[in-house]
């Protein structure tokens, strides 16, 4: 293994998402990885452009936690963003500087860690997450979140596309 991720500790380097939100995308990814049982250590596969693996801790997750996430579609979406945030930590020199707005067709905008300007954009990035899904499924959704993002094209900056797939783990992976 390459790495181990403790889910929670998003919030130790992040500056964007705030901490509090790190703190709810952890919960959420928590939530997904306890729903199907995985053990502490499980290894998350990441494919594609971005390829590796990586280990997987987190806090297990209590009656109060999983009451407040019964909505499983949520928790996905959440959860998988927590997830593509650290394949971005953990295997690039980028870094989350922003939220997308609606209709741009991505989620974040990332910046080079070591720039003098922390807020100066040089990727994109959209996220997409399943709880349960084939490799078709995950494929599938791969190239159309690549194609969902050619509403930003005109930044002229690379998009990055992440899908997390939580029952296997994986996470898919493709630069354009």
């Amino acid at each position: 293994m390459n790495t181990t991720i403790v889910i929670e500790q998003l919030k130790d380097f992040s500056y964007v998402p705030s901490k509090k939100l790190c703190e709810m995308l952890a919960e959420a990814a928590a939530i997904c990885l306890d729903y199907h049982q995985h053990a502490q250590n499980i290894e998350f596969k990441v494919e594609g452009d971005l390829s590796g693996i990586l280990a997987l801790k987190w806090d297990n997750t209590n009656e109060q936690i999983q009451r407040s996430w019964d909505d499983l579609s949520e928790a996905t979406e959440y959860g998988a963003t927590c997830l593509a945030i650290w394949i971005i930590e953990k295997m690039t020199n980028l870094k989350v500087i922003g939220r997308s707005q609606k209709k741009t067709g991505i989620d974040f905008w990332l910046g080079n860690k070591d720039d003098e300007f922390p807020f100066r954009k040089a990727a994109r990035l959209e996220i997409s997450g399943i709880l349960q899904g084939k490799r078709g499924k995950i494929n599938q959704r791969l190239k159309e979140k690549g194609i969902q993002s050619n509403k930003s094209d005109d930044s002229n900056l690379p998009a990055y596309i992440i899908v997390i797939e939580f029952s296997q783990p994986i996470g898919k992976t493709l630069i354009k």
